[in-house]
């Protein structure tokens, strides 16, 4: 049990809690793992690491394919698995849209990193 436990990295709220290996933040519902927290504020939160549905690290200008069917809305037929993307731009995107890019024959967006896998 740790004695002083860290404030929320998100909120910054001061009356976090443990719960088995996990810190819980009972204001926004945050949960880490207080060592990988520290590990990150040590290193001067440098970049974010994104990794592909198998575990790659990705990074700005990489290939990857697509491996898992996707629809997409206004589209009659969506991307289908195996589909390659070149030059991803990895982004701070919302509801897990990290990855940017240009599809052909649908145009720019946004892919979540974990129904992608490293080329």
């Amino acid at each position: 049990m740790i004695e002083n436990l860290p404030p929320c990295p998100k909120c910054s709220c001061e009356y976090t809690y443990e719960m088995n290996a996990l810190v819980v933040c009972p204001e926004c519902g945050h949960e880490w793992v207080p060592a990988e927290g520290g590990a990150q504020d040590a290193a001067g939160s440098g970049e974010r690491v994104v990794k592909d549905a198998v575990g790659n690290v990705l990074s700005d200008g990489d290939s990857v394919t697509v491996v898992k069917a996707l629809k997409v809305k206004g589209s009659p037929s969506g991307i289908k698995a195996g589909t390659k993307v070149r030059n991803i731009r990895l982004i701070d995107g919302v509801d897990g849209h990290d990855i940017d890019c240009r599809i052909e024959g649908f145009g720019a967006m946004q892919l979540k990193s974990s129904v992608v896998k490293k080329a």
